[in-house]
């Protein structure tokens, strides 16, 4: 058993190595000896693109459907010297090294373009579900969903977005996914997008509005459910309600020891 732990441990050891850079440089790593460090920082690079690959083909999906009018191709920017200058402090899958890649591609596609007047709105859509998605999660169940019991303080969870656009994305991204000739567009209307990540990962978006909006600025797990309720003027059960949908969109947890 002592060996079989001991083998388990070193397979997280170099897995961590080849994800974390920061610890990869570190002395507590290289004191081990445990690679060649030029192949190791060769084939961590490798994974990397690999890994940034995949998430930016999928959650910046909408502007590769574009890219045929744009000219631009999300995934581009793994080529670019700006990708490479941010490995070397890379941590595969955190919230900060996402929001400094969906922030590279962002500043790689067109900053406006007269035949996508919502391209703004889009890019930052994308840009917020690759970041969101980010972060730790669990892996299994080990016990009540967070609110689950309603107890504690109502608290938003790290992570959580709530954007204003000035267009209606959600009318617009199917259409973008099928055939069309001419660029589909999208209503000019004020929208308001929540997005919000479960804790095994799964990220949902959901319409939300001013009252939704004020119960997330407020909801610091310092707040009890009646202070929220007063501060964002809704009814006990509005606000049980609004609670409700939150935590099972992940956007909202509940402190204990309030």
């Amino acid at each position: 058993m002592t060996e079989r732990r001991s083998d388990r441990a070193l397979q997280d050891d170099v897995i961590r190595a080849l994800a974390d850079a920061p610890y990869r440089t570190s002395a507590a790593w290289r004191e081990r000896g445990l690679a060649d460090p030029e192949r190791m920082e060769r084939y961590a690079r490798f994974l990397a693109r690999h890994f940034y690959y995949e998430r930016i083909v999928h959650f910046f999906k909408y502007s590769r459907a574009l890219a045929r009018v744009t000219g631009r191709w999300p995934e581009a920017v793994l080529q670019h010297a700006a990708f490479d200058a941010l490995l070397p402090g890379a941590v595969l899958g955190s919230r900060d090294t996402a929001r400094a890649v969906a922030r590279l591609v962002v500043a790689s596609m067109p900053e406006e373009d007269a035949r996508i007047p919502y391209l703004a709105d889009l890019l930052r859509y994308e840009q917020a579900m690759l970041t969101v998605e980010a972060g730790p999660r669990a892996w299994r169940d080990a016990g009540p969903r967070d609110g689950g019991s309603g107890s504690g303080a109502p608290a938003i969870v790290a992570g959580t977005v709530v954007l204003a656009l000035a267009y209606d994305l959600p009318v617009v991204l199917p259409q973008l996914l099928r055939p069309w000739v001419d660029v589909p567009q999208a209503p000019a209307r004020s929208t308001q997008l929540l997005v919000a990540r479960s804790r095994h990962g799964r990220v949902a978006v959901a319409r939300t509005d001013d009252a939704v909006a004020a119960v997330l600025d407020l909801a610091d797990g310092k707040r009890s459910v009646a202070e929220l309720a007063r501060g964002a003027g809704l009814d006990p059960a509005q606000l049980a309600t609004t609670l409700h949908g939150l935590v099972e969109l992940g956007a909202v947890g509940f402190a204990t020891g309030s």
